[in-house]
């Protein structure tokens, strides 16, 4: 081999080598230069609570001796031999929940009358009394296995108000009585994902402290991935009202020492939350399909205009919609609401599963890097893939669709979700049909929905322009869709109804 052969060689190995390592040096250069996702700005909230969010609608069902003697609040006089729901059928109730969409039902354990759904030890007040499968039925138990076969989670709500129990008025005694019926609760019927207390006692009430520490102490060392609900959270608060509606101003965060359960002054503030809240603590709204809670014969389910206007004003605010659905005499959810949960579910189902944004252009006033691009608002993950302009950009932050140009884009919803794993940020927003405003707002969360005032419109250009937030902001999704039930020359004027 000749010496020109053997350089000729030498060259290509080095030109290798060199190549190789510019490749090393272009790749980590890359990777130093590539934007990071924006700083969290605190509180946030924990794994079980964005679960909880994600869900929208869940399901409460107050059942009990108040279904039989067409009372709300009884008098823990009640005998429990009126208990006898002889058509009982758990697996009904989920499959109801089911084809409602909803994947946690909470059930009332026991009301404020003392009596147990489930054969306490610790007391006879119970199904134990009641001619109800001859005192050996647990209706607890029929819940949880039905909702298990169904693949639906559980909730309980335990009153701490006991009016049967003689023990209620004597403090010490009340509070260990209480704690040991959440411990059989909690222990005997497998995971549990919401516990609900609330602080209802009527005026005459005996006055006494609840443990309020103490119990939901128990409660986390017995069940690691509940959430538990009340007035002070730690995890889910109350909205403040039981109409289903927040205030069109909803943080997710709140200061929970300025919180007192059963404290009625504190409701505007439950209602708000607070931008500068240093815990994380969602709020969840609470009504009932029926003007009453439990079921009563007179009744009727709400009409389908008004569940709907729930549903904008707490799904479409930032909250969860907990809906009560109260099972009959016989043990049955009634036909009327079943008739009327499945309307909902449909006209839910045909407002939302087309995004009319789909397929158009967008654009932002910026963004940080290609990992953080306007089109990641469509990609269908409404948690971790967002939208941010990039740090320090100066002016307005926007972003905007740009419909075709065949009579552009017919909608008259908007929907915008922030990416609430890194904290709750946007104070204030503005929309924008082909230059005109058509919707503003405060907050937008985990979804904010606007129904526009001036109904249909058919725009070329849409503009989203957040006007402030705490930090960058991060949009995880933007919709617009077209609600055909939507009619605001009928709606009642109120801002309850029309944002």
């Amino acid at each position: 081999m000749g010496h020109h052969d053997l350089f000729t060689r030498f060259m290509i190995l080095y030109l290798q080598l060199v190549a190789f390592f510019m490749s090393i040096w272009v790749s980590t250069a890359a990777a130093m230069n590539s934007p990071t996702p924006p700083l969290p700005i605190l509180p946030l909230p924990s794994a079980t609570q964005l679960k909880w969010q994600q869900r929208e609608v869940i399901m409460f069902l107050h059942f009990g001796v108040n279904t039989f003697t067409n009372s709300e609040w009884g008098t823990g006089k009640e005998d429990p031999s009126i208990f006898n729901p002889i058509g009982l059928n758990a697996s009904q109730w989920m499959d109801v929940a089911a084809n409602s969409g909803v994947s946690l039902v909470i059930l009332t354990a026991k009301h404020h009358d003392g009596f147990c759904l489930w054969p306490s030890q610790y007391t006879d007040h119970s199904v134990i009394s009641s001619p109800w499968k001859d005192g050996k039925g647990d209706v607890v138990q029929e819940f949880v296995t039905a909702a298990k076969i169904r693949g639906i989670d559980i909730g309980l709500y335990l009153s701490p108000w006991d009016r049967h129990d003689k023990r209620y008025g004597h403090e010490r005694e009340y509070n260990e009585y209480y704690l040991a019926q959440l411990q059989e609760l909690l222990t005997r019927y497998g995971k549990v994902q919401e516990i609900w207390f609330d602080g209802a006692k009527g005026a005459n009430a005996p006055n006494m402290s609840y443990y309020f520490q103490d119990w939901f102490s128990i409660v986390k060392e017995l069940q690691d991935s509940i959430n538990i609900f009340s007035d002070a959270g730690p995890d889910v608060r109350w909205v403040g009202d039981e109409n289903g509606y927040t205030g069109s101003t909803c943080w997710s965060t709140i200061n929970r020492t300025a919180l007192k359960i059963g404290e009625g002054s504190i409701v505007s503030y439950l209602n708000t939350g607070d931008p500068k809240g240093t815990d994380w603590l969602p709020a969840e709204c609470d009504v009932s399909i029926r003007p009453g809670w439990f079921w009563h014969k007179s009744e009727k389910p709400k009409p389908l205009s008004l569940l709907l206007d729930i549903y904008y004003n707490s799904v479409g605010r930032n909250c969860v919609l907990l809906l009560n659905v109260p099972p009959n005499k016989t043990g049955l959810i009634s036909e009327t609401d079943i008739q009327r949960l499945g309307e909902f579910r449909k006209a839910i189902d045909t407002i939302f599963s087309v995004n009319l944004v789909e397929g158009n252009v967008i654009k932002a006033s910026s963004q940080k890097g290609g990992s953080f691009r306007p089109e990641n608002v469509l990609n269908g993950d409404h948690l971790w893939s967002y939208w941010t302009p990039k740090e320090k950009s100066k002016g307005q932050h926007w972003i905007e669709i740009l419909g075709d140009n065949k009579g552009g884009i017919k909608f008259n919803v908007v929907r915008i979700q922030e990416a609430i794993g890194l904290g709750q940020r946007v104070k204030k927003h503005e929309i924008y049909v082909d230059g005109k405003l058509v919707a503003n707002g405060t907050t937008i969360g985990y979804k904010r929905l606007h129904r526009l005032g001036g109904g249909v419109v058919h725009a070329k250009r849409v503009k989203i322009i957040i006007k402030e937030s705490r930090g960058l902001p991060v949009i995880s999704s933007i919709g617009l869709h077209f609600d055909p039930f939507w009619h605001p020359s009928r709606a009642i004027s109120s801002n309850k109804t029309t944002a």
